[in-house]
């Protein structure tokens, strides 16, 4: 049986670490990366949401996978190199082997040490196999290693994470992923916009798991960048701007409160909010255009029966669309 290789890009430095987020808490409006949401504890609370009746796009999404898995897999036929961006416990990708004649599978998500487990798991399960998992932030850089090999690829990035770039840095992200694929494909999930009534509730639902999630942020951020937040004194916030089509989160003071840090300090006052997360929301016509738009020639799509998601595939080589 074959052995996973681990390979570590960009080691995180602490001190660069907390001096982003304290710039992000000195801005005028105050924003922290949304990638600071995922801690272990945080990480636990995202795969509770995704069990939330009111949370549709991992269900969504795993629905039509399931019903479109076959012509998918005829659209892009055999797949020698299935690269997984933010693969966490790797099992979407995993779902994907068989039908697409997976040869090397390599799982790309911010730390090796979060994919040493799972990968061993998927070796026992593929022995034959070629797994490589890559720590990187690809969220700054899409800057995939050259053990990955230098044929064409298949990019894998499910679950609407899209929807956290903002249109400019969407466009900008989708060009380094065609540049990745090395004349291959990106499969992509992408969250489509619905009624405020199904929207709203999936981000902020009525058992509370979602604002125990964003609120967590402050816990990871005291833990960071050495801050002394006081959950009690933040609430969670979640709605749809129809003006830029995207779910906000927020935290918002419920008092004045004051947050130090050594060297530093920053008031807030009552009913002052600090942006956490976007999610874009995409109408099919204008995300196709911007996947043409980052150099893609061909594409696909398959969405469920309410066009509530889609699922992309974009292709690197030529064609027509």
């Amino acid at each position: 049986m074959k052995s996973p290789r681990l390979i570590q890009i960009a080691h995180e430095d602490p001190q660069a670490v907390r001096a982003e987020l304290l710039a992000g808490l000195a801005a005028p409006v105050a924003s922290i990366a949304p990638k600071y949401l995922y801690d272990a504890l945080g990480s636990r609370l995202f795969s509770a949401i995704t069990e939330l009746p009111e949370y549709y796009p991992t269900r969504t999404e795993a629905a039509i996978f399931s019903r479109d898995m076959k012509d998918m897999a005829q659209a892009l036929g055999p797949v020698h190199t299935l690269v997984d961006l933010g693969a966490g416990n790797c099992e979407k990708a995993a779902r994907l082997f068989d039908a697409f004649r997976v040869q090397c599978y390599v799982a790309v998500d911010i730390s090796v040490n979060y994919l040493r487990d799972s990968l061993a798991c998927l070796q026992r399960e593929h022995p034959e196999m070629d797994m490589l998992g890559v720590g990187l932030d690809f969220s700054q850089t899409l800057a995939l290693p050259a053990e990955i090999g230098r044929g064409p690829r298949t990019l894998f990035y499910p679950g609407s994470s899209i929807g956290n770039f903002t249109p400019v840095a969407a466009l900008a992200f989708l060009r380094q992923a065609r540049a990745a694929t090395l004349g291959g494909a990106l499969l992509i999930g992408v969250d489509l916009v619905k009624p405020i009534g199904i929207l709203e509730p999936a981000y902020d639902d009525p058992l509370g798991v979602t604002a125990a999630f964003n609120r967590n942020m402050l816990l990871h951020l005291n833990q960071l960048a050495s801050t002394d937040f006081d959950i009690a004194d933040w609430r969670h916030v979640a709605f749809f701007n129809t003006a830029e089509s995207r779910i906000e989160m927020h935290l918002e003071a419920i008092r004045d409160a004051s947050v130090t840090w050594p060297g530093g300090e920053r008031r807030f006052a009552a009913g002052e909010r600090m942006h956490t997360e976007n999610s874009c929301k995409w109408q099919l016509d204008d995300f196709a255009a911007l996947l043409k738009e980052a150099g893609f020639s061909r594409l696909c799509h398959w969405t469920d029966e309410r066009d509530w998601f889609a699922i992309f595939a974009a292709f690197a080589g030529s064609g027509d669309a």
